[in-house]
């Protein structure tokens, strides 16, 4: 489904797959392979700057916030197509997932700018990634027949999946002030 392009032998995919299982299974206590599977991808997926603004305008243009990427999805807006209505909800889920869990300090300057307000200012990413994945799950036949257990499982535990990956987040900080150190040792 997500498709980064790294290959299944790449460190990077070993070394996100052992954080997610740790994160989960371990320290949350939530065994969901495929949730785990789904999440380690993610990560991978979004090492990618065009993966993580994937969603385009009908111009081309890339679609860089949720409210825009909300009105991509909707398809008595701009969805010109149902798949499109549940590519853009997926996309949303995985952005607002993504960005809540690992990059919580960036929601805050969203909400704390002095200057003129962000598009996404008064959108709540939680209740937003909930919906949009609860929205995918809805789709619930043809080819997006096999991912509604998965979206409804994320949907429903939409917040534990962000602590899953603040504890990610947690351990590549340690793991970046451990090199820091030891290049400084060096």
């Amino acid at each position: 489904m997500l498709e980064s392009g790294i290959p299944d032998n790449h460190p990077l995919r070993l070394h996100f797959f052992i954080l997610t299982e740790k994160s989960f299974n371990q320290t949350l206590n939530w065994s969901d392979p495929l949730v785990t599977e789904y999440i380690s991808n993610l990560l991978l997926y979004f090492t990618r700057t065009d993966c993580l603004y994937a969603i385009r305008s009908s111009q081309g243009n890339r679609v860089d916030t949720v409210a825009e990427m909300l009105m991509e999805g909707d398809i008595l807006l701009r969805a010109q197509t149902i798949e499109r209505e549940w590519e853009v909800n997926r996309h949303i889920g995985d952005y607002t997932l993504f960005m809540t869990g690992l990059f919580p300090e960036y929601l805050k300057r969203l909400k704390s700018e002095k200057r003129i307000p962000h598009p996404d200012f008064l959108i709540d990413y939680v209740r937003v990634g909930k919906r949009s994945y609860r929205r995918a799950a809805e789709f619930n036949y043809g080819r997006f027949k096999e991912w509604t257990l998965l979206y409804r499982k994320l949907s429903e535990n939409f917040e534990v999946c962000i602590a899953g990956l603040g504890l990610i987040r947690e351990e590549l900080d340690r793991s970046k002030e451990w090199q820091s150190k030891k290049q400084i040792l060096s």
